[in-house]
């Protein structure tokens, strides 16, 4: 590891341990280092099914563990995440810390009457020859909560990331290209609102001339490394 590179790592951490607010924003980047695709395309029930299949069996990587272990520090205020595989609640983020602007791949909903479905059950009765199965209520077509591209946020989470990002201290920006919009706003309101900006990722971002600190470096290395040095910095 460089000295330049080891200079910005020991930054971030320094940020971390001065702030009370830490909102970390997640991508893309962050999931393909388990092995991920990007899941938002379009496709029907069955594709969405086979995938959640595969998805219970990928772990989380040294990303989502290192923003678990900044939660049990105490220094994480939410995660808002791009992802819909829920890997961040996996590792050992709480639920109700983990904002997902694009969805989730573990629930589907009736277009009918709104019921959730865990997508384990209907992958279920899909390989029980089901066919494409229906509401229990209502007989209406079950649709993935993920959202496809050109689709609109939720707008509850969409409002609610705002929110935090607009109130927070410092926002990490972790394995995304912040090419996508609404979503990609986030970083902005945090820094329109004087927040600290730190942004890892391996290729260039249109937001990148606004952060305090940037790293251009494989972000699973980067953030454990940050971790330990947290760590290390709040046990002297």
């Amino acid at each position: 590891m460089g000295n330049k590179l080891e200079e910005l790592i020991e930054e971030v951490a320094e940020l971390i341990i001065e702030v009370k607010t830490v909102v970390i924003f997640t991508g893309a980047g962050v999931s393909t280092e388990s092995s991920l695709s990007d899941f938002r395309s379009p496709e029907g029930v069955w594709t969405r099914a086979s995938m959640m299949r595969m998805i219970d069996q990928v772990q989380p990587n040294p990303v989502h563990y290192a923003i678990a272990e900044l939660d049990k520090l105490g220094k994480l205020d939410c995660v808002i995440t791009q992802n819909v595989d829920g890997l961040h609640q996996k590792a050992g983020v709480p639920e109700e810390k983990v904002i997902e602007l694009h969805g989730s791949l573990k629930w589907m909903k009736c277009l009918g009457c709104g019921r959730r479905y865990p997508t384990t059950e209907i992958a279920n009765k899909i390989e029980q020859g089901v066919g494409e199965p229906v509401c229990d209520d209502c007989g209406s077509t079950l649709r993935s909560t993920t959202i496809s591209f050109g689709e609109p946020m939720p707008a509850q989470e969409t409002k609610e990331a705002e929110r935090r990002s607009r109130s927070c201290d410092l926002m990490i920006v972790v394995g995304s290209s912040l090419a996508v919009f609404p979503a990609a706003w986030m970083p902005v309101y945090a820094k329109e609102s004087g927040a600290k900006l730190v942004i890892i990722n391996v290729g260039a971002t249109p937001v990148d001339p606004h952060a305090d600190v940037r790293i251009g470096e494989n972000a699973g290395e980067v953030m454990s490394e940050v971790l330990e040095r947290v760590k290390s910095k709040l046990a002297a």
